[in-house]
């Protein structure tokens, strides 16, 4: 298929998915999937390109995945039931292709590759690195405190030394410096087109790279119908990796979970990423599907009590709430068995496994009586909020904590909230008072899970939970090596706190489901939850 008729093809797929009958959308995908395409479908939304951009979310994550090179990246392991999976303990060259660490571990001296190009063929130099970094840890938001996480946090830490040669200077070796290098946030930008784009108001060029990429990764995007789907074309030049199997990739957004299951069942499209878990059970057993589910390590699914909401402020209606919720129910009907549950566990910590079961189990008489020492003894109203890009899970969930919350006098009020706007609601302005999230921790230690979610002012903590005994912890802990003898102590107070203020509920631990029509190979999980299409190839 040529450039021009893979355009009108595309264009054809594009003109509102959501809105064509199921009848003529499965011909035209199936028309667009070729050994050449790959047509990827699923259920959020793409909001932006630009992945330090204010307000992007979780599913633009994998256009900083495909479109951009980092400095480094993680190796591949296989995990017990035979599929891939990225590799935390294994820290890989990407673009650069060696580097050094200092005796003291404070220093590290990176060696670009030779021959990596930008899409526009200017080789990629140290100097695009150190743009991109200062640029990362400027910004603010979530990618400035996920590098401020690996002790990245000032433009004076970065220097080019040569076109070749990077060198980061850290205040005090942290074991999180160089695996923070291989997150998303990271990403290489070619800095002389995002210069030409910046102004004196955006001198970032935030506003360029929102729409226009100018990397040097294994893929560029062609086409980008925002609300609908980004075409990715591979990029014949990439230096940092093998080719990837396909040379283009159609992205859909496909709203129905109906449609998008019938589209794989049906041999129509490649992928369908991120299924429910009903979905996983029953394709599984579908001849000529595939499906890949894995446990999301460092990942939660919770329910979160925003402590500017004022009856929220009393550990005591926190902890009446935890109480409350039917998690059986909730594991049965939401998760269908899938995953690991996260509640019933032991009233002492034993063990500084992360996640691990927190002491809470539905008990109405324990939920009643620690509201009736509070001011709230009567109840009271609050809404509860969700991500409607994930309501596969998430509405039977709410719909089971809404019943549970009414047997302690309190009336919750299911809240929807469209994908494109529960990042910047629910993340950025910290405005729910009582809602349902999924963060995961992208570096798997459980200081790091700590870190974002229980530091006031950081990304996932939406609950604006404040306690300054835990933030000690873990400003002490996250640099600390695992093998220090404060290490397990500290985790283990950390846990003792977090289930004791208990400001974050844990439900569930998910697995996260990708479904593939047969011939299609490559697929390798990874902590972003993301599609990482440069491995897929046909069998």
């Amino acid at each position: 298929m040529n450039r021009r008729n893979f355009l009108k093809g595309a264009t054809t797929l594009s003109v509102g998915a959501s809105l064509l009958p199921l009848a003529q959308l499965i011909p035209q995908a199936a028309k667009a999937a070729t050994n050449e395409t790959a047509v990827v479908v699923f259920g959020g939304t793409i909001n932006s390109l630009d992945i330090h951009r204010s307000g992007t979310n979780r599913d633009s994550y994998q256009v900083a995945i495909n479109c951009y090179d980092r400095l480094v990246s993680f190796g591949t392991k296989q995990t017990a039931d035979g599929s891939l999976s990225y590799d935390f303990s294994n820290v890989q060259p990407e673009l650069a292709e060696s580097w050094e660490t200092s005796e003291d571990g404070t220093v590290m001296t990176f060696k670009i590759r030779e021959g990596a190009t930008f899409w526009d063929g200017k080789p990629v130099t140290a100097h695009d690195v150190k743009w991109s970094l200062d640029r990362a840890v400027s910004l603010g938001g979530f990618p400035t405190v996920q590098m401020k996480a690996g002790r990245l946090e000032s433009p004076d830490q970065f220097t080019a030394i040569d076109d070749r040669t990077f060198q980061i200077t850290l205040p005090f070796p942290s074991k999180l410096a160089l695996p923070d290098l291989a997150t998303p946030i990271p990403i290489i930008i070619n800095s002389e087109v995002a210069k030409a784009h910046a102004t004196e108001n955006d001198p970032w060029a935030t506003e360029y790279l929102h729409r226009n990429p100018a990397g040097s990764g294994a893929y560029k995007v062609l086409r980008w119908n925002a609300g609908e789907q980004l075409v990715y074309e591979r990029n014949e030049d990439w230096a940092c990796g093998p080719l990837p199997g396909y040379q283009r990739v159609m992205l859909r957004e496909v709203p129905a979970q109906s449609t998008r299951r019938a589209l794989i069942e049906r041999g129509s499209v490649s992928a369908s990423q991120n299924i429910p878990n009903k979905d996983a059970k029953e394709l599984a057993a579908k001849p000529g599907v595939k499906v890949v589910s894995t446990p999301i390590e460092n990942c939660i699914y919770s329910l979160c009590t925003n402590l500017d909401f004022e009856p929220f402020k009393d550990k005591r209606v926190r902890q009446a709430v935890a109480w409350s919720i039917p998690y059986e129910k909730i594991f049965e009907q939401a998760a269908y068995g899938q995953g690991v549950p996260m509640w019933g566990g032991g009233e002492q910590v034993t063990s500084i496994a992360w996640p691990q079961k927190s002491p809470y189990s539905q008990n109405l008489e324990k939920a009643r009586a620690l509201m009736a020492q509070t001011a709230y003894k009567d109840g009271f109203e609050v809404p509860l909020s969700f991500n409607l890009s994930v309501a596969d899970w998430a509405e039977p969930t709410a719909l089971l904590i809404q019943q549970g919350l009414a047997e302690i006098g309190i009336k919750a009020n299911i809240e929807k909230i469209p994908g494109a706007n529960w990042r910047t609601v629910a993340l950025v302005e910290k405005k729910l008072p009582l809602h349902l999230e999924n963060f995961g921790g992208w570096l798997n230690t459980p200081d790091y899970y700590f870190f974002w979610s229980y530091i006031k002012g950081n990304l996932f903590n939406s609950y604006n939970y404040d306690n300054p005994e835990m933030a000690k912890l873990i400003d002490d802990t996250l640099d600390m090596a695992v093998s220090h003898p404060d290490y397990a102590p500290n985790v283990t107070r950390m846990i003792e706190i977090a289930f004791e203020d208990i400001p974050r509920i844990p439900l569930w631990q998910p697995t996260l489901n990708v479904a593939f029509k047969e011939g299609v190979e490559g697929y390798e999980y990874w902590f972003h939850r993301q599609m990482d299409i440069r491995p897929l190839k046909p069998a």
